[in-house]
Order: C-alpha cells, then structure tokens, then sequence
C-alpha cells in the first residue's frame, strides 16, 4: 500500500463570493445550513481512510482554524492527524504564499520519507469522491502526476483548466482558461472518447481540471524546489507534461466549484429540491461539522415547501419556500420568503439581550415580523428589522451599498449587518 499524504489548499480569498468572503476565506463559508466548504474535501478523506492531512491557510483564516479545531480531533493511540499550515514569515521565506504550487513548496519539509504520494485538494469545492479509486488508477498507469478531471460543455470551458489526452488518457496538451475558438476547437474531445470511457457525453465537449491532483512525492519535489511556479494549472502542469507521464483521472459524478454567488446560489436552491444533485443525506458517507448539540426546528403553524430547516431554527406564522434556513436562524411573523438562503447566527439572544436592542434601537438577531424577502442570501448574524422589504434585480451585476451588496442580480446581506424597519431593497 503507498502512504498517501493530503494536503489541502484553504488558503484562497474567494473574491467573486464577496461580500461572503469579506471577513473569511472561501473555505470557511458556510454551506447548507451547518456546514463550512473546507468540511467537503476533510469528510471525502475521511471516508477514504486517508487521515494524515495538512491544511494550507492564509487569508481571513480566523474562523476556519476555529472551525477546524472545534471540529476534527483524532485519537491520541492512532497515527492519524490534521494540521494546520498557516502561512507564515520564516528565515528562509520572507513571503505570504503566492498562489496554490507555492504554498506546497513551503511546505515541502513536512512530507516525509516514508510518503510515497501527495494527494492535493482544493479547500473549497463541493462534489463526493473516494479519493482511493483516484490514487489506484494513478497506481495502475504508472503515473508521475494524475489530474482529476470532469466533462464540460464548450460554453464552460474557459472557466477551468482544460486538456487534451489521448486514448490512454496521457495527457498531451493542457491550456489554463483557454478564450480563443481555435484553442478550444483543438481541445474539444470526440463523442466517441468519452464513449471508450464508459461516460455519456451528454452534449459535453472538453475535459476541465477539478484542482485535484496526485503526485509522485519525488516528482513533486523535483517540479517545486528550486523553482519560481507559483500555480499549478498555470505554471506547474504546463512544464511537467512534456517531462513526466501526466494522466487524467475522468469523474462523472457532481462536482460544483461555486466560484460566484450565482453559483452558491444556485447550488443551495438545488439541495431543496426532491432528488438534489448532491446527497447530504448519505449515511454511509456522512459529511461531518462541528457537532453544535442544539435543539431541534420549532416550526409555529408557518406553510413550508421545499425548505431546509436547520438545528435550532425557529420559525413562526409565515409562508417559507424554496429556502435553507440555518442553524440557531429566527423568522418572526407574518413574513414571505422565496429564495433565500438564510445562514443562520452563532448565537441565541437571550431576554436580555432583546431588551438591550430595544434601548439601542436595532433589531433582534434574525428576520422580524411583516417582511418580505426574495432571491436573497443572509450571512450569520445579521439583524432584518419590522417590515422590510428585499426584491431580486435581474439586470444588476454588482451593486454594493452601506448594509447590502447585489451580485450576479441576487441581494447578500453581509455578516453582522444591520438593516432597520420598513427598509426596501
């Protein structure tokens, strides 16, 4: 068996999910309700027995270190550890990590002798893999490095890393968001290939990188030390392919980067629905969080369709559809909401509390009374006061006000905002 070491990549500021990731980074965001992303790539190792994992972070790295250590703690009889690598000022580097390849070559000192391969994850992507199936056909191809990659269409492709392989799946050409036609002409893959693959093609026509790699520790080393590569997809890859076999790796499962708040959007709305496209309600492969030991949904005669209603939530007389209400969330009476992706606090107010909002005049922790909110994403904590008022805006890109930012036409009201009484957005 070959020791596999994991080092997951958490260090990523995730700047199209502002104003989610104004206070944390990409992988701390939360998901689902009671999740964090970077608990993904942690639950996808754990089921796949690999527990000796490294995890690199850097920017607004504060609650996703709490979340971390209140979360996985192993055993002290077992070999198995996750540890954080925050980036950090030594003797030898005087400089933050400059992208996903020099975070690992920071890091370097860390694998050991006994580690055969390095498995390389993104901190910050949704999808379920047995990590196992991916390092024993790195194994059976004799494989330098293996690319996990997914079908696309066309009009995605230039999004994504993309490759060319043959019928073997070496990996012959690999170009990182490629924009011209004639490049992504060159790089399309008959029907026929994805066929011999066992994959239904569905329309899809490229082969785009999900950041997920396996490395031979040796390889990695030789690529890394001594060089300047900051990033893998644009740097790393591109110079290994000629010099070293370089496999793909072809999964057809879900697998969702949620890179902008379309997209989160989107694939929040998604695990409302009666089959979603990723199973949270897996037993055999849970994904694990902080165990948080609150109570259960109290749900005041409200009609509910379609609706995520998570630990400690309290919802009273109001109409509630399509919508993930978050843990500790509080929506008061009479209130219409259609689309909302509500994440809920990290806290109960208690008696006194409300009186003390009372005499500061801002709302309570949650959504008050008489309030209609559409199309819209509330981070933790904020405070919707009496009567407000949120409408979706279709035609706007990027708007940002004081308390509110519209993105991709879908209004976020950021962490810890406040918006007051009779408020319309």
């Amino acid at each position: 068996m070959a020791h596999v070491i994991t080092m997951i990549l958490a260090g990523g500021q995730g700047s199209r999910l502002y104003p989610l990731t104004k206070r944390r980074s990409k992988p701390a965001v939360p998901i689902a309700g009671k999740f964090r992303l970077i608990d993904i790539p942690i639950s996808n190792c754990m089921h796949s027995n690999y527990r000796r994992i490294f995890i690199c972070t850097q920017f607004a790295a504060e609650s996703l270190h709490r979340h971390i250590f209140a979360t996985y703690r192993f055993s002290i009889f077992t070999k198995d550890f996750i540890t954080i690598l925050s980036a950090q000022q030594t003797l030898e580097n005087r400089d933050w990590y400059q992208g996903t390849a020099d975070a690992v070559r920071q890091n370097l000192g860390f694998i050991r002798q006994s580690d055969d391969l390095v498995l390389i994850l993104s901190g910050d992507h949704l999808y379920r893999m047995d990590y196992r199936k991916f390092v024993d056909y790195h194994l059976e191809k004799g494989a330098d490095i293996t690319i996990s990659v997914i079908p696309v269409h066309r009009d995605q492709a230039d999004q994504f890393g993309v490759m060319k392989i043959n019928r073997q799946c070496l990996v012959k050409t690999f170009y990182e968001k490629p924009g011209e036609p004639e490049i992504l002409d060159q790089l399309a893959v008959p029907e026929q290939a994805f066929k011999e693959q066992g994959i239904d093609p569905r329309g899809r026509t490229h082969l785009a990188s999900m950041g997920i790699y396996v490395f031979k520790k040796d390889v990695l080393v030789e690529l890394l030390k001594g060089s300047d590569f900051s990033d893998f997809g644009k740097e790393v890859i591109p110079y290994a392919i000629p010099r070293h076999k370089v496999f793909a790796y072809l999964f057809d499962g879900y697998w969702e980067d949620i890179g902008t708040i379309a997209s989160f959007f989107e694939a929040h709305l998604d695990l409302t629905r009666t089959l979603p496209k990723f199973n949270f309600y897996d037993e055999e492969r849970p994904i694990f969080s902080n165990p948080r030991f609150l109570p259960g949904s109290k749900v005041l005669n409200a009609q509910t369709e379609n609706t995520i209603l998570c630990d400690g939530s309290i919802v009273n007389p109001s109409r509630i559809k399509d919508a993930i209400i978050g843990i500790r969330s509080i929506v008061g009476k009479h209130c219409t909401l259609d689309r909302v992706i509500m994440m809920g606090a990290d806290f109960f107010e208690t008696n006194q509390d409300r009186i003390r909002n009372k005499e500061l005049g801002r709302p309570n922790v949650g959504i008050g009374d008489n309030c209609y909110i559409e199309q819209a994403i509330i981070d933790k904590n904020a405070r919707i006061g009496n009567n407000v008022r949120i409408t979706r805006h279709p035609e706007v890109d990027f708007f940002e006000a004081d308390n509110y930012v519209i993105r991709d036409g879908i209004v976020v009201i950021p962490k810890d905002t406040i918006i007051p009484d009779n408020t319309f957005i």
